[in-house]
């Protein structure tokens, strides 16, 4: 499926765990210190966040002839961020959160209650994620330093996206760990009682 920029609740509800997408539009990496910035610091993002994508990514960028062009930009893990992303969904509207690892119940109640999701891009393929990034828009809070900045990309089909996490309250990694745990008792049973 393909999603465009601002995305709106109707898209968002169409979308379930495991489904597959595409982004296509305006997204923003961000990290640690952009979330404790706008949420402990309690400063207002330079960028408009509703109906956002935000790109758990610390991407590799580099200036040739005064344009910025990035190299690589794979996902960080986004468990760094668990504590930050409900209020970010709550208050200021983003609908997207794409990153890699699993989330909290926290995060989960947060995509229900306002309709957001949670995807995973693949990590190893920062190559393949800045293929679809057309043209670096700008950067604010530089003073992070670079991995830490807010990049404003603008990208087209930017994916696969798989979601784990749907605005329904499905957590598909849970779910999948359920079942391997599930399924190790039942072999460790079988071993045992032979």
């Amino acid at each position: 499926m393909s999603i465009k920029t601002p995305v709106e609740d109707v898209t968002i509800r169409k979308l379930r765990v495991g489904d597959v997408f595409y982004v296509s539009g305006t997204i923003y990496t961000m990290r640690d210190q952009a979330h404790k910035r706008i949420l402990e610091l309690h400063m207002e993002p330079p960028v408009d966040l509703k109906g956002a994508v935000i790109y758990h990514c610390g991407p590799i960028i580099r200036k040739i002839n005064e344009k910025w062009t990035v190299v690589s930009a794979g996902p960080t893990t986004s468990s760094r961020m668990d504590k930050y992303i409900p209020d970010l969904i709550r208050k200021f509207g983003v609908k997207v959160i794409i990153g890699k690892g699993d989330l909290s119940e926290k995060v989960v109640t947060a995509c229900r209650e306002y309709g957001a999701i949670y995807g995973i891009f693949p990590g190893g393929m920062g190559a393949l994620a800045a293929r679809s990034i057309r043209k670096v828009l700008g950067a604010e809070w530089t003073d992070l330093g670079m991995p830490e900045a807010i990049w404003k990309f603008e990208v087209e089909k930017f994916g696969p996206v798989f979601v784990v996490i749907d605005a329904h309250g499905n957590n598909l990694l849970k779910d999948i760990k359920k079942t391997v745990e599930k399924n190790v008792g039942k072999l460790l049973s079988s071993i045992c009682s032979d």
